[in-house]
């Protein structure tokens, strides 16, 4: 639909297609960018109202109190109860944010964009993985680690992850705008055309582009837009870290159960150990390998945002597909305003 609908005269001339509009509305939303989207964004704005987000805040507190509650009169485990509570509470607001605040549009884009660039992920691990995996293993067959994870209880060893993983985003958050800075810094003429190439707005951005218009004022990128940007970034960087953690974990349950004997393991905890089906697979070295995944996610996430190669490599890749979205968006407003 590209060429089908564009736009003539843009001081004056005959109004924008709606299917012009419609469909550039459908390409940021399938892009993983509803804010973009003027009709969406309002209905964001809505749904971030003190009131709106008042009434899911208590339900998420009521919620998580309960179930943390009953769980921990039932196991006798106050931490698992706490943990459990927390997770109800995560859950909830998740599902506010996946529905009525579109989170769930960016990250079906952000995963599928990720998982199309897993290429892009091997240079990184050949760089962090082996000082990383000699780091951890000299951590995993050290006896204060399995003694102290041993008695961490479910309860605690979830809170401990969660408190990695939400370090690992508070660092991210701080870091990715600044790879925001020269995605809207200039998007006029031949770049505008180039940036809207393959989207239901290049024959726009064209017409646009030999009109003159003055553009860079538009081309800024702030308030939900913005966020928007971030929220895609961070997803997408936020996968690749849970892929090698998930990796990392499996490392060591597969290193622990062949090379972790019964009695070894048994005299580091000063207690009997608890195995999972076969006596090699145990609690212990779950917890174990739970720990250290997400020790190395934090590690990783850290590498990741700054090692040059790695940032050259991956946000040059996805900071041109958001060039591209930012060139769509100043058609985009460029349209609505002749419709």
């Amino acid at each position: 639909m590209s060429g089908q609908h564009g736009v003539r005269g843009w001081r004056g001339g005959r109004a924008a297609s709606p299917q012009t509009i419609e469909a550039a509305e459908r390409w940021f939303v399938r892009h993983g960018l509803p804010y973009f989207v003027d009709s969406e964004r309002e209905e964001v704005r809505r749904g971030l109202k003190p009131r709106r987000l008042g009434a899911v805040a208590t339900t998420a507190v009521v919620a998580g109190l309960a179930v943390g509650v009953v769980l921990g009169w039932l196991t006798v485990d106050v931490s698992l109860g706490i943990s459990a509570a927390l997770a109800v509470v995560g859950a909830v607001a998740a599902f506010y944010a996946f529905t009525t605040l579109r989170l769930g549009a960016m990250a079906r884009w952000a995963v599928a964009r990720t998982l199309r660039s897993l290429g892009l992920m091997f240079p990184l691990v050949t760089r962090a993985l082996p000082l990383l995996l000699l780091f951890v293993t000299f951590l995993f067959i050290n006896a204060e680690v399995w003694q102290v994870s041993s008695t961490l209880d479910g309860g605690v060893m979830w809170l401990a992850v969660m408190l990695f993983a939400g370090m690992a985003v508070g660092f991210l958050l701080v870091r990715l705008p600044e790879e925001l800075d020269k995605v809207d810094d200039e998007v006029e003429g031949g770049r505008l055309v180039a940036a809207c190439k393959g989207t239901p707005l290049e024959e726009a951005a064209r017409q646009l582009a030999e009109s003159g218009e003055h553009v860079h004022q538009d081309a800024t990128v702030r308030g939900f837009q913005k966020a928007n940007l971030i929220l895609v970034l961070l997803v997408a960087q936020v996968v690749q870290v849970l892929l090698l953690s998930v990796a990392v974990f499996l490392f060591f349950i597969v290193f622990g159960a062949v090379a972790m004997k019964e009695g070894v393991v048994e005299s580091w905890i000063g207690a009997e150990s608890h195995p999972l089906g076969i006596s090699t697979l145990t609690v212990e070295l779950v917890q174990v390998s739970v720990f250290l995944a997400a020790f190395s996610g934090l590690y990783f996430t850290v590498y990741a945002v700054t090692d040059e190669t790695y940032r050259g490599q991956f946000f040059t890749s996805i900071t041109d597909e958001l060039e591209r979205a930012v060139g769509a968006r100043t058609v985009y407003h460029a349209l609505k305003s002749q419709a």
